[in-house]
């Protein structure tokens, strides 16, 4: 696909990466549209559950959840909270021919790739709603921050789809969203939304963005399970670099159909965090042992760990993602640099 610098981005036409392998998944593309372009809106399913890699909790599972009461860390081990990692520093210079990320915490991410500057699930607030307030500041002061020439969001989660941090942004920047939720965006007033489905992507000055799948849910409101889309996002350069960001996931087989179809992966994003109790919380969030396990199935030469750290939204021991995704990452036998277990703000480059 070509790059279209000279027409607004909504105008961008997606384009699959290949056929959507049959048996797993039911393509949700367009075909009533009468108008190619993202401008016009695409029509949906009007749910997504078909796309689940298991089933919900139901009624007894919220049961027992709820008389374990195993939904955050002991009290002894929020004592750990000062250990946490967080060294801010400065964003790394980055022209055209430079890959680099920094941690601004959870799953929001800076990448610098083929001259843009890209947002991953960007969240700036100290508190989002129905999760304790964070517990690391933010790494990357607003202030600090380039121009923000792109937004790529993986699913609806309040802790991935910030309000009060994109409210921040100019209502022209170009936001990449899953199918069914550009109509989120549009209401805030965004102009250059393009709403994507699995398996397909679109270019933006000479940077390829990808959006993939993911072992997810969706959910925002009382009524509105699975109405939108989750998944990932491949970015590459024009050099053919690529950065995978997972978003919020579970483990399963659609790391290894990313790998095939997305092969020679510089670094992986990967969540470990948020994982315990494991009966509750396994088919949708990866642990670190788990992430390691994916980073593989990717063919990804690097992993840098994520979506710990930051807002405490299960009951693992606080430091214990980093424990064990280290010793994961012994264990593999890959080479010890090819983790970069980065601190909130700090940052990294290809």
């Amino acid at each position: 696909m070509t790059d279209r610098t000279d027409q607004p981005l909504a105008a961008a036409r997606p384009e699959t990466t290949a056929p959507a392998p049959s048996g797993r998944l039911r393509p949700a593309t367009a075909p009533g549209r009468t108008d190619p372009a993202f401008s016009t809106p695409r029509r949906w399913p009007r749910s997504f559950a078909d796309r689940l890699t298991t089933p919900l909790p139901g009624l007894r599972a919220l049961a027992r959840f709820t008389r374990e009461g195993a939904g955050r860390p002991a009290p002894a081990d929020l004592r750990e909270i000062p250990h946490l990692p967080f060294a801010p520093g400065p964003l790394p210079e980055a022209g055209a021919d430079t890959v680099a990320v920094t941690w601004a915490g959870h799953a929001s991410w800076v990448v610098r790739i083929g001259g843009l500057t890209v947002l991953t699930d960007p969240v700036w607030s100290r508190r989002i709603f129905g999760t304790p307030a964070r517990v690391t500041p933010v790494g990357v002061a607003w202030s600090a921050l380039p121009r923000v020439d792109a937004v790529v969001i993986s699913h609806n989660h309040y802790d991935h789809l910030d309000a009060p941090t994109l409210r921040r942004l100019p209502r022209d920047t170009p936001v990449f969203v899953p199918a069914g939720l550009a109509r989120w965006f549009h209401r805030r007033r965004f102009t250059r939304v393009t709403e994507l489905d699995w398996w397909e992507g679109v270019t933006l000055r000479g940077v390829r963005l990808d959006f993939v799948p993911s072992h997810h849910w969706s959910k925002r409101g009382l009524t509105d399970t699975c109405r939108t889309l989750w998944g990932g996002w491949v970015l590459t350069d024009p050099r053919g670099r690529k950065v995978y960001f997972a978003g919020d996931t579970g483990y399963g087989h659609w790391f290894a159909e990313i790998g095939a179809r997305h092969p020679g992966i510089d670094l992986a994003l990967m969540p470990i965090g948020a994982y315990e109790p494991r009966w509750w919380l396994k088919d949708v969030h990866t642990n670190p042992e788990e992430a390691v396990r994916a980073t593989e199935d990717l063919g990804a030469r690097r992993m840098a760990p994520m979506h710990w750290a930051t807002f405490l939204l299960s009951a693992e021991p606080v430091m214990e993602p980093l424990h064990r995704v280290r010793e994961a990452w012994r264990r593999s036998g890959r080479p010890p640099e090819d983790l970069w277990d980065l601190a909130v703000g700090a940052s990294a480059v290809l």
